[in-house]
């Protein structure tokens, strides 16, 4: 499931609205509250990889992430992103 689980950012947050998908903003009909800076969230990771080559990625917890990532991103690159 190729799921990356980040601490997401203000940047990240602008970031992802400017790609069409704008998690700040409450979507009550979906019991979404909208996302603030601080909250984990899971990414996609080809999302991740877009905000990480565009200099916005957020945190990652390893713990909770995919280890199918692997495939898209370097356990280094991963690391140095790291919550922990």
């Amino acid at each position: 499931m190729h799921t990356v689980c980040a601490e997401v950012t203000e940047g990240f947050l602008r970031f992802s609205a400017s790609r069409g998908n704008d998690l700040s903003t409450p979507m009550p009909e979906y019991d979404f509250s909208g996302l603030k800076p601080g909250d984990h969230w899971c990414l996609c990771v080809q999302r991740w990889v877009e905000a990480y080559q565009a200099g916005c990625a957020p945190k990652v917890d390893l713990n909770a992430t995919h280890i199918s990532v692997l495939e898209w991103v370097d356990l280094e690159t991963l690391r140095k992103f790291s919550l922990e």
